[in-house]
């Protein structure tokens, strides 16, 4: 992990080299943190790859409800030789939660960031193939918003539509 210093000072460059990129540093329980405005996500990222951090574990959509700008997007980066992890975080408003797509470069992020689109509603400019992939394509709304209601239908999923039965009923019946 690179230490408070070392996080303050990568911070810089990569300020210096993308002017108005960094927003913050974050140091906290030995996790170095970059906040990046997302107009330069993709450039931020290419300058910590060139840094060494070339491999992308995971890309996820956070909700900071009631918190305006609402929206976040947190990419956890991963220096395999020098074992260090970096996270590169951004926030976007709810009215344009639009970022760049960062899986021309990346192509880890591929599936990641269309979940992030189906849970969230975060749309990835730019995305090759930017569709809903765990909710079915005519659902309505974001089931990972803090304001999304609870309940409701119940989802009849596929396997169990033969059945007449959806996953609420099975704890009810006997099984056989």
């Amino acid at each position: 992990m690179p230490d408070a210093t070392g996080l303050e000072l990568l911070a810089q460059e990569l300020g210096d080299a993308h002017e108005g990129s960094v927003q913050d540093t974050l140091f906290f329980r030995d996790r170095g943190t970059i906040v990046v405005d997302a107009a330069h996500v993709r450039a931020a990222l290419a300058f910590l790859r060139d840094k060494g951090y070339r491999f992308l574990a995971s890309v996820h959509g956070v909700d900071h409800y009631p918190e305006e700008p609402r929206m976040g997007v947190c990419y956890e980066l991963l220096d395999m030789e020098r074992l260090d992890r970096l996270t590169v975080k951004l926030r976007v408003p709810t009215d344009a939660a639009r970022v760049e797509s960062v899986t021309p470069d990346w192509p880890t992020a591929d599936y990641q960031e269309r979940e992030i689109y189906d849970m969230f509603g975060v749309v990835f400019y730019g995305h090759p193939d930017l569709r809903r992939i765990l909710m079915p394509e005519d659902y309505e709304g974001h089931p990972q918003r803090r304001d999304f209601p609870v309940g409701g239908e119940p989802v009849l999923f596929t396997f169990s539509d033969a059945q007449g039965a959806d996953y609420t009923a099975w704890g009810d019946e006997e099984q056989t």
